[in-house]
């Protein structure tokens, strides 16, 4: 199928949007945010719904179905990256990358092989969540001082590396399974690159916050898979995806209260 140039522009213009938007809140908020941030749904529901316009809803549905196990292969890719991106600079950098990558296609290739449902496949990340939130329990928090205006090389880099992503998921929709469609929509389009550029500009400790806290971020993107898989095959791509965001922002925020309240109870016993 022909893509019109209308839809890879604005793959382009939205990725572009979603990783600038976080970087500036990770320099202007704290790591934490951004970390709970990166786990709304942004790269996959670009993914879902290029992959829903290009082929179709059901295909897209039935991938969802599958990017909700393949969260667990986000959460690997991330913790490769803090185990092996310890070094300042590029070579942190690269390592971590290739660290992360390795983890996420290791996890990725046992994923495609089990035919997963909506519960199994919600079970097996929120599995993955509990399982990286204890190991992560003991990372210090460390928080990105600001430096001023990025390079405009730091917002290219950025912008070509989320719109590549971008690109590779949905061109490869074409060519594979909904099974592997749906893991690969599960990779962290607007984190990746926005880990790349705080790793460069701020170091590894902040990386290391933002990693920290993104598995309890999945929650939302968890609520978003779901009903995209519930909606795209009768509410079509554009209304299911306003749907999923709905329903992941209704989670954010209970998420958000529940944590200020538990926050202001420890504070209390202090």
């Amino acid at each position: 199928m022909d893509v019109p140039l209308g839809w890879q522009l604005a793959k382009l213009v939205v990725s572009i949007g979603m990783v600038l938007g976080l970087g500036a809140i990770a320099v202007r908020v704290s790591p934490r945010v951004a970390g709970l941030l990166a786990g709304y749904p942004l790269g996959t529901a670009i993914a879902l719904f290029f992959i829903g316009l290009e082929l179709s809803p059901g295909f897209a549905a039935e991938s969802a179905v599958h990017t909700l196990a393949g969260f667990t292969a986000t959460l690997a890719l991330g913790g490769g990256y803090l185990l092996a991106g310890r070094r300042p600079g590029l070579p942190g950098v690269l390592a971590g990358t290739a660290a992360g990558l390795a983890a996420f296609l290791a996890v990725s290739l046992v994923l495609t092989r089990i035919e997963f449902d909506r519960l199994s496949g919600t079970l097996t990340t929120l599995a993955a969540i509990a399982l990286f939130t204890w190991w992560y329990r003991h990372v210090p928090e460390s928080v990105a001082r600001p430096a001023g205006r990025f390079s405009w090389g730091a917002l290219m880099i950025r912008a070509l590396l989320a719109a590549a992503i971008i690109f590779v998921i949905t061109g490869l929709a074409h060519v594979m399974p909904a099974a592997w469609a749906g893991v690969m929509a599960a990779f962290p389009v607007t984190m990746y690159p926005f880990l790349v550029i705080l790793h460069l500009t701020h170091g590894h400790g902040p990386v290391a916050t933002v990693i920290k806290h993104y598995p309890m971020g999945l929650g939302s993107l968890l609520s978003y898979a779901l009903c995209v898989s519930l909606t795209y095959p009768t509410l079509g791509p554009a209304l299911g995806t306003l749907t999923g965001f709905a329903v992941a922002t209704l989670w954010l925020l209970g998420w958000t209260r529940f944590q200020a309240w538990r926050g202001s109870r420890r504070a209390a016993r202090a």
